[in-house]
């Protein structure tokens, strides 16, 4: 599978007081992301709140989005467990419903050494034959992969053909593509960091911006691959505050509040993850408009 573009991230709608997910919601955040021109799409990442879903809603997310996609462009599903047999049994359930592929994150309370992500990713690997997206984002997850590292597994484990980098640090991303000669897809998790990313060879771009900018990521990873560099940049500066704002104010609470403000209720986030405030929100409806996304 070659995965490239826009990999596109919903959130995970919520019936009142949290009691469930809403599958009819979450099908409009899906289509919302497809007529935004996503070249896939990523659930049950930290845009849709996976840390906070029990097992059954887990799958149910998992399901509901390789059935809506139907095939239109690839599922990518997220996997970030405490253990390896809790991630073992979510990628043996991603790949029983037809899903494309894995980003596998090494999710931790103890700090892993390497020989224990090492065999984390190694035993999912053994577990499934659907690639394996290496997510490499220590703010969330506790562990810091370093390229050499990563790509180490890339090479030693079957299923691990691509890379996340989520770090922030655009350094990590020229050693990847220099380290593999550009053989091994790297994508940017990253929202501000979009252009460098490209600039730096990555496959792709990991976000939840579609969600509420329609294809204006989409435009700007065009421009890149068409050698618009000036328009590139300009389109990369247009959406660099609001970029900026989604990551800072919390992705989830962020484009929640977003939806409701373009006029499509999606509720709020869970417990403990609060919505935005007053404040917040007039911020974000002003950077929609100058985005051109309202009237």
């Amino acid at each position: 599978m070659n995965l490239s573009g826009i990999i596109g991230y919903p959130v995970t709608p919520f019936k009142v007081d949290s009691t469930g997910v809403d599958l009819q919601k979450l099908g409009h955040v899906i289509d919302v992301l497809l007529e935004a021109k996503s070249d896939a799409i990523a659930t049950l990442g930290s845009a849709g709140e996976a840390a906070y879903l029990s097992e059954a809603e887990w799958k149910l997310v998992a399901d509901f989005t390789v059935k809506h996609v139907a095939g239109r462009v690839p599922v990518v599903i997220g996997v970030a467990q405490l253990t390896t047999d809790q991630a073992v049994n979510y990628a043996k359930y991603a790949h029983e419903v037809g899903a494309d592929a894995l980003m596998l994150s090494p999710f931790s309370y103890y700090k892993l050494n390497e020989d224990e992500v090492f065999q984390h990713y190694q035993s999912v690997s053994n577990a499934t034959p659907l690639p394996l997206m290496i997510y490499n984002n220590p703010a969330t997850c506790g562990v810091d992969m370093s390229p050499e590292f990563m790509l180490q597994m890339v090479e030693k484990i079957e299923n691990a053909t691509m890379i996340k980098e989520s770090t922030g640090d655009i350094q990590r991303m020229h050693k990847i593509y220099k380290l593999s000669d550009g053989q091994v897809p790297f994508f940017n998790g990253c929202n501000h960091m979009a252009l460098e990313a490209f600039n730096a060879g990555a496959s792709g771009w990991c976000t939840a911006a579609p969600c509420l900018i329609g294809d204006q990521p989409k435009q700007l990873f065009d421009a890149v691959q068409s050698g618009q560099g000036d328009a590139a940049k300009e389109l990369f500066y247009q959406q660099f505050d609001f970029l900026e704002f989604i990551v800072k104010s919390g992705l989830a609470a962020a484009v929640k509040a977003g939806f409701s403000i373009l006029g499509s209720d999606v509720g709020a986030p869970r417990k403990p993850l609060l919505p935005l405030n007053d404040s917040a929100q007039k911020q974000l409806e002003t950077m929609l408009g100058g985005l051109g996304r309202l009237g």
